[in-house]
């Protein structure tokens, strides 16, 4: 598709790359104006504070000692429930505190007046009210595309126009000016929305930065864009046509390349490898591979007829015989598309792709969400304590969902996953690999098959942060974003890397393969011949993965 949206929580700052300002010719030349060669100043960004009374109520408390019942200290609190550390301190003072801290325990003698410390008794409650600091909508500028009829290889075969909306949330405001800079080229736009035509860009795109002001007195934040525009206008054809990609968190417009923003890398043009699809339904991602892993756990579990096999369907080593094989061929067929629906709806939902999941848990596992040959994975992708630590670290918007199910949440929201204490960081892993490993003593089959089901999300999520994981490798051995070193296509490759042998393995491959001085400083093939070396049997794991058909472990 000729427009893909990439989002990222930070896109780092790029060179200016030297375009004249989006090679844009503006839709009405009234509606911008071309400023100075110095750029704009940066605008100083929202700063929308009202108050307003609310209605709460005062409660009062008293401080008491046990020794004789005397109050120490009186207050009001403004909140259900006993009072807080916070309270006592600003109420009582520092030495009151510290005391009442030390002898905190409730009195638990016969005798409550030989009991040190305090009590606390609720005297009262009232009405009262108090004024609030509200923090309002700040405004925001969003992007867009116009006049791109796409044609079947999805380019654009009329010359399409990047659109800057200002959009204002408070009533009786708005949009004064859309601002913003390209390179050392600035322009203000008087009218909103602003309109420019889009011609080719350099491979590496361009970086664009802009910004709105409001009649509130005020400007939004300082937003940014990459843009790449391809030009196709050659000796075969009659007529220009171009080909848009756009990474911006401001992006409105078709869905994303999975790991495009973390990469800051373009996707080529046209069709993605198969491998790195999602198909147009969950139909399309049927496989029918005699899996003999799977058919041996079939059988092993009593969910295939074997009486007409001497063998019990098995050799001496556990695994499927000739006779179990052909006698599991249908419950394998039909156990490994069992998960197909859900791959294909945690695909739409995660970006990642759904053959690259589909192929992902064939290799690691030919979908039998156990544990492979009594070793320490787990789970349809085989989840380690390293790779839950790699998905905790690496994916904070998961860590987010996922630590208030283990920890508590005032701890989870205070702290990343790196600032929590060892015990609960080792709290999180264990919980992590325990979420994904669907074996089960009382159940069906042996195995709990929600769990299995729940782990499909975990795993794509677990493949977001490897390929978090892999760019920042990339980008501190090179010194650039990912994107400007290595093509879409690899680095998915190093996020296999990644996650199959650890971020160390990946780290020396990139090292001894990057050559800056070369015409291409970083493939794939430069970093498979270290691999083949340091890690072995990485190469041929994301070669298997990457043939679009899935394969066995």
């Amino acid at each position: 598709m000729v427009l893909q949206l990439f989002t990222r929580r930070t896109l780092p700052f790029f060179a200016a790359l030297g375009l004249v300002l989006l090679s844009v010719l503006l839709s009405s030349p009234r509606t911008v104006s071309a400023a100075a060669p110095a750029p704009l100043p940066s605008p100083e960004g929202p700063d929308r504070f009202t108050s307003m009374v609310v209605d709460i109520t005062l409660h009062e408390w008293w401080l008491a000692a046990w020794r004789d019942n005397s109050v120490a200290c009186s207050f009001f609190v403004d909140h259900e429930g006993l009072p807080d550390y916070t309270d006592i301190f600003s109420a009582c003072g520092q030495d009151l505190y510290n005391e009442w801290v030390a002898y905190s325990t409730p009195c638990g003698a016969e005798d409550i007046n030989t009991c040190p410390g305090y009590y606390f008794v609720e005297v009262s409650s009232k009405p009262s009210t108090r004024d609030v600091t509200v923090k309002l909508p700040p405004p925001q500028v969003w992007v867009s595309l116009e006049d791109c009829e796409l044609d079947s290889d999805g380019w654009c075969i009329t010359q399409p126009s990047l659109v800057l909306t200002g959009e204002e949330p408070l009533p009786n405001e708005s949009i004064t000016a859309i601002s913003g800079t390209v390179g050392n080229d600035s322009f203000t736009c008087s009218e909103n929305p602003c309109k420019f035509k889009l011609d080719a860009t350099k491979p590496e795109g361009i970086r664009l930065k802009f910004w709105v002001y409001s009649t509130h007195g005020d400007s939004s934040q300082v937003f940014d864009a990459l843009v790449r525009v391809l030009g196709d206008q050659n000796d075969q054809r009659l007529t220009p046509r171009w080909y848009v990609n756009v990474i911006s968190q401001q992006w409105q417009g078709p869905p994303i390349a999975s790991c495009a923003a973390a990469w800051e890398a373009f996707p080529p043009p046209g069709d993605l490898p198969q491998w790195l699809t999602t198909p147009q339904s969950s139909s399309d991602l049927y496989s029918n591979i005699p899996y003999a892993y799977l058919a041996a756990n079939l059988i092993s579990e009593g969910a295939v007829d074997v009486t007409s096999c001497g063998d019990d369907g098995l050799l001496p080593d556990g695994s499927a015989s000739a006779c179990g094989m052909d006698s599991a061929a249908g419950a394998v067929s039909e156990w490994q598309n069992r998960f197909d629906n859900l791959i294909f709806s945690v695909a739409q939902d995660s970006s990642v792709p759904a053959q690259l999941l589909k192929n992902l848990f064939s290799r690691e596992s030919q979908f039998w969400p156990g544990v492979i040959h009594n070793g320490q994975d787990v789970g349809l992708g085989q989840m380690t304590e390293g790779g839950a630590d790699t998905t905790l670290l690496w994916n904070p918007s998961f860590y987010q969902q996922f630590c208030p199910l283990v920890l508590d949440q005032n701890a989870c929201e205070a702290n990343g996953f790196a600032n929590l204490t060892p015990e609960r960081q080792n709290m999180l892993r264990g919980a992590l690999v325990s979420s994904v490993d669907a074996r089960c003593a009382d159940c069906p089959l042996g195995l709990d098959l929600s769990r299995a089901n729940f782990s499909v999300d975990v795993f794509a999520h677990t493949l977001l942060a490897n390929c978090e994981q892999a760019g920042k490798i990339v980008a501190d051995v090179t010194g650039k974003e990912p994107g400007l070193t290595v093509d879409y296509e690899t680095m998915w490759r190093f996020t296999l890397v990644n996650y199959n042998a650890g971020s160390g393995c990946l780290a020396i491959a990139i090292n001894q393969a990057y050559n800056p001085a070369a015409e291409t400083p970083l493939d794939w093939t430069g970093a498979a011949g270290i691999l083949d070396q340091a890690c072995p049997g990485s190469v041929g794991y994301v070669d298997d993965i990457s043939r679009g058909t899935e394969s066995s472990p």
